[in-house]
């Protein structure tokens, strides 16, 4: 205890101003501690700013790149199956007819409407050129037929059925007559085919044309009677034929309007045969046809019908040693018959062009009705032969 009037023995004024300095140092040095820390908080956020900047562009490039390629795969998705180029590499074996899907037994005969040919393709649309693709004038798969009321369809090419594969460029006409030549050598048969309206047939000069074969018409049914007849020049041509060693086959023209009524026109045949039976070379034709302009027995009849009586009389041919063979137009014998049923017999095509153009195999062909042939006096049927009957 100070007493008063005593001074204070330690000096106390000294260590009061020390204390007030220490202070203040500790207050600048704190100060100075909260500067820097609030400098380096700012540098701190600015560096995660730039951070989630450069994140934030990774990212939104990630997401385009994700968006391109979703939208090629889209595009890709829509793509249709017609855009595709490899289905031209597989033909069409199915063709719809009237709803039903046609069999290689009933599609020799499906039309289509004649359509007129595309034009130039430079600049069209995809579906002008696929239009032009459709285009059965220029697809190669059908052919043209014209109708007994001379309406053309386009009619679809069977796939199924035998293609013919010969070169028409070998086509050679000597004095009137054709021959389909091979490297230089004639490997055809010339021919005619006659009957009663050909008048009187001197056998002779028709070997002396260069004529080899002669199918003679041996008889017929009635198109609207139904009697059987003999030709009446029959039996002179066959034998006259026969006498100046030319080979011989003979047709009948057939109005059957059932298969025993096929029966009954076979016998009739094979029995007028018969005397002739080893002189037979070529075929016996069975020649049924539409009647232009008048009624006939076999209007009536369907394509089955017409197809079944065929194959009646053929398979009575064949039964008798001789070829049978099926005698048509393109017409007749694309879309009156069943040709699927009937490939196992030989073809007698009668098409009177330059060039035909029928696609099947065919073994004979008829180009003409108003041919000239010495040896006969009116219009002579020229043919030619693809096969060497008498040879086999």
């Amino acid at each position: 205890m100070r007493l008063p009037g005593e001074e204070d023995p330690r000096g106390g004024g000294l260590p009061v101003i020390y204390m007030i300095m220490g202070v203040l140092v500790f207050m600048a040095l704190l100060a100075f501690v909260l500067y820097q820390s609030n400098s380096k908080g700012s540098r701190g956020s600015e560096y995660l700013k730039e951070l989630q900047a450069t994140q934030n562009e990774a990212e939104t490039e990630e997401a385009e790149a994700e968006t391109e390629q979703s939208g090629e795969e889209q595009t890709a998705d829509k793509r249709r199956a017609q855009d595709l180029d490899f289905w031209d590499m597989y033909p069409v074996e199915e063709q719809e007819d009237g709803g039903k899907t046609l069999t290689p037994e009933d599609n020799t005969g499906a039309v289509l409407d004649k359509t007129k040919p595309a034009n130039d393709t430079s600049g069209q649309s995809v579906q002008q050129m696929q239009a032009e693709q459709e285009d059965p004038s220029k697809d190669g798969k059908h052919t043209l037929v014209t109708n007994p009321d001379g309406k053309e369809e386009w009619v679809l090419i069977s796939p199924y059925l035998t293609k013919n594969t010969y070169d028409y460029t070998n086509l050679e006409e000597r004095a009137g007559l054709r021959r389909y030549m091979e490297n230089g050598r004639d490997i055809s048969y010339v021919g005619v085919d006659i009957s009663e309206e050909s008048g009187t047939v001197d056998f002779g000069h028709l070997k002396a044309a260069g004529v080899d074969y002669v199918m003679i018409r041996l008889g017929g049914r009635g198109y609207s009677s139904g009697q059987i007849t003999l030709d009446e020049k029959f039996k002179e041509n066959i034998e006259g034929a026969i006498a100046q060693g030319l080979d011989v086959g003979v047709y009948f023209y057939s109005q059957a309007v059932n298969q025993d009524e096929a029966v009954q026109e076979v016998n009739f045949v094979i029995q007028n045969l018969d005397p002739y039976k080893g002189n037979i070379k070529y075929p016996v034709a069975f020649d049924m046809e539409l009647v232009v302009n008048d009624k006939a027995r076999i209007d009536g009849l369907s394509r089955e019908d017409r197809t079944d009586i065929a194959v009646s009389f053929m398979e009575g041919v064949k039964a008798a040693g001789y070829v049978p063979m099926l005698c048509g137009d393109k017409e007749w014998l694309i879309k009156e018959i069943n040709l699927a049923k009937l490939q196992s017999y030989d073809v007698w095509l009668a098409q009177e062009e330059d060039i035909p153009d029928y696609p099947y195999q065919y073994a004979m062909w008829q180009y003409t009705t108003a041919g000239v042939v010495d040896g006969i006096q009116k219009d002579a049927h020229l043919n030619i032969c693809f096969i060497g009957y008498s040879q086999r």
